[in-house]
């Protein structure tokens, strides 16, 4: 039987850590500081996919910030504009990440 296919043990630190066999991570090029993307099904699996080109700082704080947005949003609390007034406001916002960026 292909050694893959066999499931392996390990357990759970303390500090939430789990330990990936030597020889997966060997083989898979797994080094300190590689990025994971993890989900969860079903309540009792976990699902591990190694990222090559993970997701920078700033798109992270972009998607919290639209995450945030949105709660408010269902709350109820933000602000209606006309169309033209949004469009307005957009630029002024991509003019100011775009004069960031050339910083």
């Amino acid at each position: 039987m292909d050694k893959k296919a066999i499931p392996e043990l390990t357990r759970m630190s303390s500090k939430g850590q789990v330990v990936i066999p030597k020889h997966m991570r060997k083989n898979m090029h797994i080094a300190e500081g590689s990025v994971f993307a993890i989900s969860s099904f079903d309540d009792d699996m976990l699902l591990l996919k190694k990222v090559e080109n993970p997701i920078t700082k700033e798109e992270l704080e972009l998607a919290k910030e639209a995450k945030n947005a949105w709660e408010e949003v269902e709350k109820g609390e933000y602000t209606e504009s006309s169309a033209e007034d949004f469009l307005k406001e957009l630029g002024k916002l991509i003019s100011d990440c775009e004069n960031d960026n050339k910083k």
